[in-house]
């Protein structure tokens, strides 16, 4: 039995109401929320993540999801941690060796794990969702990956429709469009290519050297491949980067016609990021260039058709994000946006996180570490969080924002059994900046997102944050 969203009303409550689209930019009230605030694609964010949540209180959480009333689907995350080579500004969890040898251990010990996750969960539970993040998925050879999804479909019970949604993170520079479409046939049906910029210039500084006709001859295998949406990863506020060569790399990728952009805006912490210490200071941008880029990308974006989903997400009408977004029924999770309903997600690799139940958990970051409980049968389980119904409650009313743009207080207060205004009185008073600055209104005993909102939803959620104060000055900036 397939679990039932705690949005399923939402089609129905939206009625007339659509997410607004950001107008105009107004540059001065971006600059003024442009602060440190969490991605909300967890609630509680991971800082709140201890190590007195064990594999063994994983074991027991995964066990019990199999008895709840509505069990849910199986999601899975893999961590791929390898790659070639440095990108200077990477701040992800990554492993760069030119020794491709390490992949097929990895792979061995990503099997182990595997068979031991599998065993918790029932297998009439069909799994719908599969990502591979990295580090570069495609590190592994067309051989290991589909040793990978033997092993995978060996242990669990993988949705074989093309309804499913299996995605995969793809370095251009490490596949050729025939391994597209040795990708397609091993059941991947959504792609997603790291450009991060056209410009030879800013591609040099952050080493990441990518040609325009290399990504164009993908997207083309993609599509002759029939992959469902094609996906392109940018980032703003590089070093070297400026409005017009920016403007170029745009109008280069609108003219590829991607199902989704995600621009992202690039943090700069080369105190925190060891790679980053190799652009030099002299090259980054003022901080006023990435509002500019910031504008541009909106402008271009939405003039060009896509539709601006939320974050630093856009996608075309037609595309099922922009569908989700538009019947109420998008959801997040710790990928990002997504167009399936709640899952149990299972994160396997080192450092993955995974939501099973109500319940967080996070492998081991080191590679030695990671190996070695394996090596003794034991998940790799390093750290968790076991979810409180404020927990729940927060997070319910935190994802309907960012997901919905809107806040229905008697959906809440019915699926809680509170009087949201009360529950709420010090987050609502915290909202009053926002209202004067007209991103966001009470209508219809809602909250709503105006929308020039739309670009500080993240500001506005932090309002419900009980953790925030605890967490201050650990996440990226808000816009």
């Amino acid at each position: 039995m397939q679990a039932l969203s705690p949005y399923r009303h939402l089609p129905l409550l939206l009625g007339e109401f659509r997410m607004a689209q950001p107008t105009t930019f107004n540059r001065a009230l971006v600059k003024k929320y442009d602060r440190s605030g969490p991605r909300y694609t967890s609630y509680p964010t991971a800082p709140q993540f201890h190590q007195d949540f064990t594999a063994e209180h994983y074991r027991q959480v995964a066990l019990a999801s199999n008895r709840q009333e509505a069990v849910k689907p199986l999601s899975i995350y893999i961590h791929i941690p390898f790659c070639k080579s440095l990108c200077y500004y990477c701040a992800c969890n990554k492993i760069v060796t030119p020794k491709t040898e390490r992949a097929a251990e990895y792979l061995d010990y990503l099997k182990r794990e595997i068979n031991l996750q599998a065993e918790l969960f029932d297998r009439t539970r069909k799994l719908t969702q599969l990502h591979l993040g990295g580090g570069t998925p495609t590190y592994l050879d067309q051989k290991q990956l589909t040793e990978l999804m033997e092993s995978l479909r060996q242990a669990f019970n993988m949705d074989e429709s093309d309804n499913h949604e299996f995605s995969l993170e793809v370095d251009p520079r490490t596949v050729t469009p025939s391994q597209i479409h040795d990708l397609r046939a091993l059941g991947f049906n959504r792609l997603s290519f790291g450009v991060q910029d056209f410009d030879d210039k800013v591609q040099a500084v952050v080493n990441r050297v990518q040609s325009e006709e290399q990504i164009r001859t993908l997207v083309l295998a993609a599509r002759e491949a029939r992959f469902k949406s094609v996906s392109v990863d940018l980032i703003y506020g590089l070093p070297l980067q400026t409005e017009a060569s920016f403007a170029v790399t745009l109008d280069k990728l609108i003219g590829m016609r991607p199902d989704r952009i995600a621009a992202y805006s690039y943090a700069h912490l080369p105190h925190m990021v060891r790679a980053q210490r190799l652009i030099r200071p002299e090259d980054m941008p003022p901080p006023e260039r990435k509002l500019e880029l910031l504008e541009l990308t909106i402008n271009r974006l939405t003039e060009a058709g896509y539709i601006y989903i939320g974050m630093d997400h856009f996608s075309l009408p037609e595309d099922e994000l922009a569908l989700a977004r538009e019947n109420g029924t998008l959801h997040r999770n710790f990928q990002g946006y997504s167009t399936h309903a709640d899952c149990d997600l299972i994160g396997l690799g080192v450092s993955s996180i995974g939501k099973v139940d109500e319940s967080y958990s996070q492998n081991l970051k080191e590679l030695a570490d990671y190996y070695a409980s394996l090596d003794i049968g034991r998940l790799p389980i390093h750290r968790g969080y076991l979810l409180t119904t404020d927990d729940r409650l927060r997070r319910d009313v935190i994802i309907s924002l960012m997901c919905h743009g809107r806040i229905d207080f008697r959906e809440i207060e019915d699926r809680y059994g509170i009087s949201f205004q009360d529950y709420f009185a010090d987050s609502l008073g915290k909202l009053d900046e926002t209202i004067n600055d007209g991103l966001l209104e009470y209508r219809d005993n809602s909250l709503i997102l105006r929308p020039q909102g739309q670009l500080m939803m993240r500001n506005i959620a932090m309002a419900f944050d009980a953790y925030l104060d605890e967490q201050h000055g650990r996440f990226s900036r808000t816009v």
